[in-house]
């Protein structure tokens, strides 16, 4: 499993419509992510900043980036540029962290 961590951020005013539109998440882009090896994905919002903060887990790296290509991903995003920084493509404005520590329970022996 790959995990993963990157940053966004929602504009000023429209946080509370960001995580409306969140909860729930169309069912087809659900089902697609799911499809494309996503195993877990949150995000998190800083009230104060705006900032998100998003994680997660997939299976490949390949399948990830393939979802950027599929249509109910693009009319995600165009659905939410109005409510974010947003790349020409209308893509969120993002950038990746990277993992500096990490630490697992495991299975007692």
């Amino acid at each position: 499993m790959i995990r993963k961590a990157f940053r966004m951020s929602v504009h000023a005013g429209r946080q509370a419509e960001y995580e409306r539109r969140h909860n729930p998440i169309w069912d087809e882009l659900r089902d697609t992510l799911f499809r494309h090896g996503v195993r877990d994905y949150s995000i998190f919002l800083d009230p104060q900043t705006g900032d998100l903060f998003g994680y997660v887990e997939i299976e490949n790296e390949e399948r990830w980036l393939a979802i950027a290509a599929t249509d109910v991903c693009r009319r995600w995003w165009r659905s939410m540029s109005e409510l974010m920084p947003s790349n020409p493509d209308a893509s969120p404005v993002s950038r990746d962290l990277r993992e500096v520590f990490h630490i697992e329970s495991g299975a007692a022996s």
